[in-house]
């Protein structure tokens, strides 16, 4: 076993099964970055407040400089046999300079080291995550322009509902991706508060400058309570809540892209780069990205929910408990990088079946029931009467397997004299989405604009 940072007050060395069981190197070297930066900001502080010597701050901060470009160049080898990556890097340093890598650990403890990197390292991922949902906003704003024209049959309870613009549905989703970059941005003003001088949990007897610090590593501000900034990890849970969501937004997108790619609805075709075949059935074309990322989300939720019941039981202050938040962390934001990224290149490969839709609305004149009962209203009927004409029209149709257009004045007159022969100009999709008039809707003029605001937003 490596030498360990802690050793002194033992007299035997920890059972070996143990000492790998409780070791956290093999997932927390991706902090190693964050742990050099924190150090050398450490350092600086202490040598210029003269609680180590000037000499012995500029020598641990030009190695360490040194060791993180090394790290930046994948020159930098991490001991793996280390208890942690706070270890590895006071080891690494101490053979390069001696026992003057001994005062670097003066006024901190790992407790408040390992919140520091924690946090460090959560600003950058939501930084990555919230540039990559931008990507998959201007990839579905950009299906959607292209689209402008294209008319689906909405749903509702997955049953044919009314006339919308296919762009009006894929904005819809740009709409929740807008919540999740803010709710991580929201996430991330939160992580911002700087841990370092909590120490253990008590703060420390050194008169250290705590601002100095947070200045150097780009925090707002400092933490205000020594036994909260230890024991937190509210903002872990923040990231992984929001990230949950998220995926619960991909996931019913995945769950609609498969159903509008099935032959039965045919609505858009996905790039057989996102596809895989059948060991058996060599016709098959399955939507395995789709498939994959969906069920992804219940990795999202169990790492969100591993970490919830891991804090709920915690006693002030730190407990080693906490170590436990990394793995769950580190692999929600892992995978939502890789989802995110291949997401959009899957919606850029998405190409709308735009000549089937007008055979949908030929074939289901049901979906102008909305639009009947309208037309009716504006005839002078109450809604409720309206409703109940149109739904009758709709049943006889049925019963008798006729179209909608297919009825005379004379029979549609049967139901109510409203009817006269600018009925007929009702049963179209392109008028039906043109008539909308209420803000937000599936009006082609509401939704082109709706478009423009996103190309812009996305752009600035």
């Amino acid at each position: 076993m490596t030498n360990k940072m802690w050793g002194g007050r033992f007299k035997q060395d920890q059972d070996l099964l143990f000492w790998k069981f409780q070791s956290s190197i093999h997932y927390d070297k991706v902090l190693a970055s964050y742990d050099i930066k924190g150090s050398i900001a450490h350092a600086k502080m202490l040598g210029k407040t003269g609680i180590i010597p000037v000499r012995a701050a500029q020598l641990i901060t030009s190695n360490l400089a040194k060791m993180l470009k090394d790290l930046e160049n994948n020159s930098f080898k991490i001991d793996l046999s280390a208890e942690d990556i706070h270890s590895a890097i006071y080891i690494a340093l101490k053979k390069k300079i001696g026992d003057a890598a001994d005062y670097l650990h003066t006024a901190r403890s790992r407790n408040d080291q390992v919140v520091l990197d924690l946090r460090m390292y959560a600003k950058d991922k939501i930084s990555v995550l919230t540039g990559l949902i931008k990507k998959l906003q201007s990839a579905l704003v950009n299906v959607s322009k292209k689209n402008i024209d294209v008319i689906i049959p909405g749903l509702t309870h997955t049953r044919h509902a009314v006339p919308i613009l296919l762009s009006h549905q894929l904005l819809a989703y740009v709409e929740m991706f807008e919540r999740d970059s803010k709710r991580l941005f929201q996430a991330r003003e939160r992580c911002d508060e700087m841990p370092l001088g909590a120490c253990a949990m008590a703060g420390t007897s050194f008169v250290i400058d705590r601002e100095y610090v947070a200045k150097l590593l780009g925090f707002k501000k400092v933490s205000q309570n020594s036994i909260d900034a230890v024991s937190d990890r509210d903002f872990v849970i923040d990231i992984l809540s929001a990230i949950a969501i998220l995926f619960m937004h991909l996931s019913r997108f995945c769950e609609e892209m498969i159903l509008f790619s099935t032959p039965e609805f045919n609505i858009i075709e996905i790039g057989e780069a996102y596809c895989t075949g059948s060991s058996i059935m060599p016709q098959k074309k399955n939507p395995d990205a789709l498939e994959l990322i969906r069920g992804t989300s219940a990795r999202a939720y169990a790492n969100l929910n591993s970490i919830m019941i891991m804090m709920k039981g915690l006693p002030l202050s730190y407990n080693r408990d906490m170590q436990l938040d990394k793995e769950e962390f580190f692999d929600s934001v892992d995978m939502t990088e890789k989802v995110l990224t291949i997401m959009s290149g899957l919606v850029k490969s998405i190409m709308i079946n735009k000549n089937n839709m007008l055979k949908v609305f030929e074939d289901d004149e049901s979906l102008f029931a909305l639009d009947i009962a309208d037309y009716l209203v504006r005839k002078g009927l109450a809604f409720a009467r309206a409703h109940t004409i149109t739904g009758k029209i709709i049943t006889y149709c049925a019963d008798n397997r006729l179209k909608i257009s297919a009825l005379p004045i004379d029979k549609l007159k049967r139901f109510t004299s409203k009817f006269d022969e600018s009925f007929y100009k009702e049963l179209d999709a392109k008028r039906s989405v043109v008539k909308k008039s209420s803000t937000g809707s599936t009006n082609p003029i509401f939704v082109r604009q709706q478009i423009n605001k996103w190309v812009k937003r996305l752009k600035d």
